[in-house]
């Protein structure tokens, strides 16, 4: 669903025989001098038979030259009556969906002077004067040639052969505000003054289709304004519905559409019966008017159109395009699922079914997904909040505004939401009329509450990078920009950590920086030990490598050596040890034995970090049954996992083997199923449920890749497993990161807690490994 092309070509290059215009029937009618590299000209066939255009050209004369500085040889065909659009190529994609031809390299600026030509030389028309540098434009006030649109005046046939004569644009030309592209695609049709539109219904505007029939068409219509979005900070427009009296009846047609006046129209209000004179256009799918707009305030104080009910699940993808632009309300219970795009564009995603789950979470890889993620789709809505510009403060949702004390929460609810219903971006989404009150139906979990005289956590801490480790050094490839970011990340992770009260902590996404003093898993110990009382201290596993592995991240262990000790040294499984094993995909595993202090107990952790599903992996594409790329490349690298493990390579000699980590598999995909094959419990799935987990909220879809996996031995001494739901529901704009934030928000959308962390949940396990003497007396 993207705008028509106002060009009507009716062929290319190849098309033979078309007549050569004299000079009264090709004219440049539009030049476009905005902004960047928006630069455009129109042209228009006054005559009476297709031209081709490959006979003409356009020529550029810079700064007061008397020689063409750039020609473009023009393409295609154009239709008597109709206009044809050249436009740089690198122009805005506002500008570009309107262009016939596109071409990169110079343009024209506003002291530069136009020809049109015939390939033989023949001089049609001109904008400027060739050899004369007027220093910045032509003209003044609204008619100028620098910063402005110019149209030129609908009783204007025939062109200006003479560039060498003075150029006053006014003689010829209206004048229009810099990137105004709303009157490309009709010669003369936007003039204020020109023909008198005839008035419609919105029905007939909107038609039964996903676009209008009557696109690039001027048109009046007549109703009621049911939303006003026109601050330059909100949608810089209104809509406007058709009265109940005078609808159509016919469900396929909407009685609403979308009045874009840039921020600049005439001001009207809610309930402002109104009469719009516009053009139609379709702009990223959203029938809509444009200007130049001709506004009148009817009536005030109107009664609003009757609101139509709508509901999820919808019955179809298209279900909703008959509500385009109409005032809209659900009245059902709606869930929360996803928050990312909350602090970004001010978007939240609901659903009438509750959580809604990645689908290879809860069933197998294939048409069980397939079938399951089509459900999903059908029950979605955006509630959008009535502006169009990025970072927006304040944060409307939750009321008053969003804080790192007042979060909106994925699995909150909200029952009632009242708006129009727009369509933006390749999603339906409600602009509301009034902000929608929230129940805080997922309150954010304290401690986690799990059993066991010892806990283990697997937490993914999003590219802790700590720059040269000495204050300096940002900012690095990943994670914070500046120190004072590292600062702000450095205490919510350690303060997470902390919290969890793990004994011992497997790590995903730290620097791969070494071991070193000012390595950053260094970094990170020594900023825990800092908030801890004396006898208590954390240390890291070091395998006595430079780094582990090739990547700019690596995963790691470090633990409370109060509560055990490393037994022998650790082990790395990489490529090496097993060629299905590809350490240019995957990080290398890190596996350490560990040994309570008082005891003596052990227990081996392996911790992983697989091959994501992002970007694909040569051989092994995504194919399309939910488990994305790489699948078969995470599947081998789980296969060697479990054989290497069984091998017992840390020389522990203790059966007892806990397998955590960011898998990027969820729960039902293969390379979780390769390790349950193995005789490994899915802990996370004994706690919550057979697919109920969830460490992980991406595309509104809430699932698992951290996971936590005992072989049977072990299993069978585990307390319980618990997903601490601190970052995954949270929404990210409360992070470290002080980027597109306001003075202001750095402060109130930051603190020094858990929540938003991570953009993963942390697994914790709670574990009562048996004595010794036990476990010899059961063999």
């Amino acid at each position: 669903m993207h705008p028509l092309r106002n060009a009507a070509l009716l062929g290319g290059l190849a098309l033979l025989g078309l007549p050569v215009a004299n000079a009264a029937e090709l004219i440049i009618s539009e030049y476009v001098e905005g902004s960047g590299n928006n630069k455009a000209l129109e042209f228009y066939n006054s005559g009476s038979q297709v031209l081709d255009l490959s006979a003409y050209r356009v020529e550029f004369y810079f700064n007061g030259a008397s020689a063409a500085g750039r020609s473009i040889d023009l393409s295609g065909s154009l239709a008597p009556g109709k206009t044809f659009v050249l436009a740089n190529g690198v122009a805005d994609p506002a500008l570009l969906a309107l262009a016939s031809q596109r071409v990169e390299g110079s343009w024209f600026n506003g002291n530069d002077a136009v020809l049109l030509r015939r390939r033989g030389g023949e001089i049609l028309d001109s904008l400027g004067q060739v050899g004369f540098n007027p220093g910045t434009t032509w003209g003044s006030g609204d008619v100028q040639t620098l910063d402005r649109s110019l149209v030129r005046k609908a009783d204007i046939r025939d062109g200006d052969s003479d560039p060498s004569d003075a150029f006053d644009p006014a003689a010829q030309w209206l004048g229009y505000p810099r990137d105004t592209f709303a009157n490309l695609g009709q010669h003369g049709a936007g003039e204020p003054g020109g023909e008198e539109a005839g008035l419609r219904p919105i029905h007939e505007v909107q038609g039964a289709g996903a676009e209008s029939p009557l696109v690039n068409q001027r048109v009046a219509i007549e109703g009621v304004v049911v939303g006003d979005f026109q601050n330059a900070s909100e949608l810089k427009g209104f809509y406007v519905q058709q009265e109940d009296a005078t609808v159509d009846g016919d469900p396929a047609t909407s009685e609403g559409i979308f009045v874009y006046d840039g921020g600049n129209g005439s001001d009207v209000k809610l309930g402002d019966r109104v009469r719009v004179t516009g053009q139609v256009r379709e702009f990223n799918g959203l029938t809509e008017l444009v200007g130049p707009l001709q506004v009148s305030v009817l009536a005030s104080g109107v009664a609003l159109p009757t609101p139509a009910g709508i509901s999820l699940p919808l019955a179809s993808a298209d279900a909703l395009e008959r509500y385009e632009g109409m005032r809209v309300q659900l009245r059902q219970t709606l869930t929360v699922n996803e928050v990312y795009n909350l602090g970004r564009y001010g978007e939240v995603l609901l659903s009438s079914g509750g959580r809604q789950m990645t689908p290879t979470n809860v069933v197998a890889p294939g048409e069980q997904a397939k079938a399951m993620q089509a459900r999903n789709d059908l029950d979605r809505i955006l509630l959008d909040d009535g502006r169009s510009g990025q970072n927006p403060d304040p944060i409307r949702y939750p009321a008053p505004e969003l804080s790192a004390y007042n979060s909106l929460r994925v699995g909150d609810r909200t029952s009632a939401i009242d708006g129009v219903l727009d369509y933006s971006a390749g999603s339906y989404r409600i602009q509301p009329l009034q902000t929608p009150t929230f129940e805080a139906a997922n309150p954010r979990p304290a401690q986690p509450a799990v059993e066991g005289r010892l806990r283990v956590a697997s937490f993914n801490v999003l590219n802790y990078f700590n720059g040269d480790g000495k204050g300096g050094g940002f900012p690095t490839s990943r994670g914070a920009n500046t120190a004072e970011e590292f600062q702000r990340q450095k205490a919510k992770i350690v303060a997470a950590i902390l919290a969890s009260k793990a004994d011992i902590v497997g790590l995903m996404e730290i620097e791969n920086d070494g071991y070193g003093e000012f390595s950053a898993i260094a970094d990170l110990v020594n900023g825990l030990n800092a908030s801890l009382p004396q006898g208590q201290r954390y240390a890291f596993v070091n395998p006595n490598r430079a780094k582990l592995g090739s990547d700019e991240i690596a995963v790691g262990l470090i633990y409370r050596g109060d509560k055990v000790r490393t037994y022998r040294s650790a082990a790395v499984l990489d490529s090496s040890v097993n060629p299905e094993f590809d350490d240019t995909r995957n990080r290398p595993t890190l596996a350490q034995t560990f040994q309570e202090i008082n005891g003596g107990e052990r227990l081996t952790i392996a911790v992983n970090h697989l091959k994501s599903k992002g970007s694909a992996c040569d051989g092994d594409p995504d194919t399309g049954d939910g488990q994305g790329n790489c699948n078969l490349t995470r599947a081998r690298a789980a296969q060697a996992l479990v054989g290497w493990l069984a091998g017992d390579p840390t020389g522990a000699k203790e059966p007892d083997r806990l397998i955590i980590g960011d898998l990027n598999s969820y729960a039902k995909e293969d390379p979780v199923n390769v390790i349950r094959s193995a005789g490994y419990t899915d802990l996370v799935a004994r706690q919550a449920g057979a697919g109920k987990g969830y460490s992980y909220v991406f595309s509104g879809q809430s699932g698992y890749l951290d996971h936590a996996l005992a072989n049977a031995s072990l299993a069978r001494q585990v307390r319980g497993a618990v997903e601490w739901h601190i970052n995954a529901d949270e929404p990210r704009v409360l992070d470290y990161n002080v980027e597109f934030k306001t003075p202001r928000q750095q402060d109130s959308l930051y603190n020094a807690e858990p929540y938003r962390a991570s953009d993963h949940d942390p697994v914790v396990i709670g574990i009562d490994l048996r004595r010794v003497a036990m476990k010899k007396h059961r063999r």
